[in-house]
């Protein structure tokens, strides 16, 4: 039986982080209406949101695209912490503060596999 390489899992937990907070997004309560209200954002940029979370779990769950999803969930993040530090929300971007950390251990550990793979042997 062949085993699942660490990275790989790793990556898979992240993608279904995002399909969970898209989901989350372009669904949303009132009270996530309310907070993208409140931050000036238009009432359409949760969809926004979510479809970019979605796509970034999409691309991040697919090994040939790893490194471009996580960059796009690393912008993601950053936006979102981004959003609540100005709103002076500073505990919330706790958070995708972590988040962004763990993206870019994703992809910092997806380059690491690509270039080791790459090089000649």
């Amino acid at each position: 039986m062949k085993s699942i390489p660490w990275r790989h899992i790793f990556a898979a937990l992240i993608a279904a982080f995002f399909v969970l907070g898209g989901t989350m997004n372009i669904f949303a309560s009132e009270q996530i209406q309310a907070d993208y209200t409140r931050w000036g954002y238009p009432g359409w940029f949760h969809y926004l949101t979510g479809i970019l979370e979605w796509t970034a779990a999409v691309l991040i769950a697919l090994p040939a695209t790893r490194l471009i999803g996580s960059l796009l969930a690393a912008g993601v993040m950053a936006s979102a912490a981004g959003t609540v530090l100005l709103n002076g929300e500073f505990s919330h971007a706790i958070a995708p503060l972590v988040v962004l950390v763990i993206v870019a251990i994703n992809f910092w550990v997806t380059w690491r596999a690509n270039n080791r793979l790459a090089a000649p042997v």
